[in-house]
């Protein structure tokens, strides 16, 4: 978006592929292993891997410096570690020798992609906190705020690609943030916590969140009932992922991951942020090839 031609960017390596992430915002890791959607087959193993951040914006923020959820290895120096999981991003773009060292001494993976390896760099996001006009988007070609937070289907439909140079997608899907809606679900029914609408409404709009504001207490079955839809809204997804690898280039990889996990309970917390707590940090993570 900041004036750079394709026609000014080098041309990509032969071996060049697409690579699609796409991030399920909130969705911890054991909500998507109960929901056990039939996708993952199509993809490879599921992993329980562990968020660098506990929300939206800096979890983002990571990914696109090439630090997908970790794998909190013992016994591993973290710049080992950074060096080993960014070297993974040669083979999964196809392209021979990326470095670590590449992206200095901007660190961020859409510049170099872009700018080095001639690749085009599209997003679609949900979530108002990843909106275009956030330092997030710096470096992609498109980046699309989607109408509604709950619609992967309609981002799905609006996936292009392009037959001379490969692309790389982010997709942020919301169906998996609160209130873990559907797209045909009317927002009539969704459940309503006292408070918790307000606050994201004022956070969306960038207004201050007052104490008197904040969400009253709630009831552990409500919780439940929570957490069960999360659960649901994985499963009601897993068609419209189908659809998405159906939809894709022969060969494109493909990342199948959350930003941060959700809290529904544990230790009196309810959703993610200021929260210290395993489960905000524990994110589903399939990776595979169609």
């Amino acid at each position: 978006m900041d004036g750079l031609s394709v026609e000014q960017r080098p041309l990509p390596a032969p071996t060049a592929r697409d690579v699609v992430v796409i991030v399920l915002d909130s969705c911890r890791f054991d909500s998507f292993a109960e929901a056990a959607p039939s996708v993952v087959r199509r993809l490879g193993r599921l992993e329980k891997r562990y968020s660098y951040a506990t929300w939206t914006a800096p979890s983002h923020y990571n990914l696109l410096m090439g630090l997908l959820p970790h794998e909190s290895p013992r016994g591993v120096h973290a710049s080992t570690y950074y060096s080993r999981t960014f070297r993974m991003w040669s083979e999964r773009f196809g392209v021979p020798d990326m470095l670590w060292t590449d992206m200095v001494p901007h660190l961020w993976l859409p510049r170099l992609l872009r700018r080095e390896l001639g690749f085009l760099t599209r997003a679609m996001v949900s979530l108002p906190v990843l909106n275009e006009h956030t330092p997030l988007s710096g470096e992609f070609d498109s980046w699309m705020s989607m109408p509604t937070h709950n619609n992967f289907g309609a981002m799905v439909d609006a996936l292009t690609f392009d037959d001379a140079r490969p692309t790389f997608w982010l997709l942020n899907v919301g169906e998996t943030h609160y209130p873990y809606a559907p797209a045909h679900e009317p927002a009539s029914e969704w459940p309503r916590i006292h408070g918790v609408h307000g606050v994201f409404q004022r956070l969306s709009s960038g207004g201050l969140v007052h104490a008197s504001e904040a969400p009253r207490s709630f009831s552990q079955d409500r919780l439940d009932a929570l957490r069960r839809r999360q659960v649901d809204v994985v499963r009601h997804l897993d068609p419209l992922l189908h659809q998405l690898l159906d939809r894709l280039p022969p060969g494109t990889r493909v990342i199948l991951t959350a930003d941060h996990g959700e809290l529904f309970g544990e230790a009196g917390f309810f959703g993610h942020g200021p929260i210290h707590h395993e489960k905000v940090l524990e994110v589903p993570f399939v990776e595979g090839q169609v």
